[in-house]
């Protein structure tokens, strides 16, 4: 549980968008590099049977919309639900930053339901796995690492700083997502996209001044300073990970090859939270806490674990669909408006107060957020217009997707 139900991990999970045509729009984060005919720096995952399969980040994929719908619910209700437990488990005197970094991984078997699920009801022929090369292990698992320091370092964070702070310094990790994005996937930035970041970085800075007597006395000014830089990481690290992770998308074509990535990504972080754990005295620190510290009894302290792991998993595979289907910049933004809901959550379970500024915070994320939405639903009637007067020009039924210097029919 990472600490806080205002401020929850802003990680999780990873998604990017293929280059539909040589301009760039915000739905799905087209990359300028499209451009060109091939990235050299980057592997193809795809063989020659794989040209036959369906594109399922194409808008014009009937799949497309169900899977960014189902997506955004599991990040909303993943983040919300993970928020609230959080601040359940700390309520209730729990404190352990080992655990609160291992449930933020340890549901990875999970996944094996939206990998092998398509197959088993016959939606797809293809075999989980069936693709995954040596490369494509190789960049889950150093991801995955990267994941893993990342979720550590949140943990010890948000342990050691009061909630504004760590509220204010993770909110800033948008700026850093669009400036990341910009550099490494040549994310274009528009009017309705950077007014979003303003308006919703604005908002989580609100909601930390608001919650600035939360800082505990007493607190050792070594201890604080390891809080703030760990958190101030983590924001860095995050802002690289939903870029990079876009790069790496660009070159995978369904939904069911982002959750096996994602399954090795969480195994690879689960590895680094258990050793952790191990060297740390965390899983006794674990049963300690079960039988004598957490006051609701060892039965809830296991079920809040639990229900922690598998609500921290849906937010993972959330994120990660969203990079998929849209870019890491919709994925970053996604996250930070659910600092406005988190809030709200805590509001309404925990009755926590609900001031003047939180009601202005909550107002300038959701509109935000609204520009934001309005402003990729314009570009997606716009991409279909384009496309339908192309195909109409052209007098061909089939859409043509160009994925690096491979067109793919679907």
């Amino acid at each position: 549980m990472a600490a806080t139900s205002q401020a929850p991990p802003l990680h999780h999970e990873s998604l990017g968008m293929i280059p539909l045509q040589n301009d760039t729009n915000d739905i799905e984060s087209i990359d300028e590099e499209g451009k060109e005919e091939s990235h050299p720096n980057l592997p193809s995952f795809m063989d020659n049977q794989e040209q036959h399969h369906e594109d399922q980040k194409s808008i014009t994929n009937k799949r497309y919309m169900p899977l960014l719908v189902l997506n955004y619910l599991l990040l909303f209700v993943g983040s919300l639900s993970s928020s609230l437990l959080s601040k359940y488990y700390f309520i209730h005197k729990g404190s352990s930053k080992w655990v609160s970094t291992w449930v933020q991984c340890a549901g990875f078997p999970l996944l094996i339901i939206p990998i092998c699920l398509p197959r088993l009801l016959k939606h797809t022929k293809r075999k989980p796995f069936a693709h995954f090369n040596p490369k494509m292990l190789l960049y889950s698992v150093f991801v995955g690492i990267m994941l893993g320091f990342n979720n550590l370092m949140i943990s010890w964070g948000v342990a050691y700083l009061p909630v504004s702070t760590s509220a204010l310094l993770l909110s800033s990790q948008l700026v850093f997502t669009l400036m990341m994005s910009a550099i490494i996937v040549k994310q274009k930035i528009t009017f309705s996209n950077l007014n979003c970041v303003i308006l919703i970085t604005l908002s989580s800075v609100i909601l930390a001044l608001d919650s600035g007597h939360e800082r505990p006395e007493g607190l050792p000014k070594r201890n604080y300073f390891t809080g703030f830089f760990c958190t101030v990481g983590a924001g860095l690290l995050f802002a690289l990970y939903l870029p990079v992770m876009e790069k790496v998308y660009k070159r995978v074509y369904c939904y069911e090859m982002v959750m096996e990535m994602q399954f090795v990504m969480e195994i690879a972080a689960t590895v680094l939270a258990t050793a952790g754990m191990a060297w740390g005295g965390g899983f006794s620190e674990m049963k300690e806490e079960a039988r004598r510290v957490f006051d609701e009894g060892s039965a809830v302290y296991w079920v809040t674990v639990m229900a922690s792991v598998v609500t921290w998993q849906c937010c993972f595979m959330g994120t990660a669909g969203m990079v998929f289907l849209t870019s890491s910049l919709t994925g970053g933004i996604c996250s930070t408006a659910l600092l406005s809901v988190n809030v709200l959550g805590g509001v309404v379970v925990y009755r926590d107060a609900f001031g003047g500024l939180k009601a202005v915070s909550t107002v300038l994320c959701v509109w935000g957020f609204c520009s934001y939405v309005y402003g990729m639903y314009i570009k997606m009637v716009q991409e279909k217009a384009r496309r339908s007067n192309g195909n109409n020009g052209s007098g061909s039924s089939s859409e043509l997707i160009p994925i690096g210097n491979r067109p793919v029919t679907c």
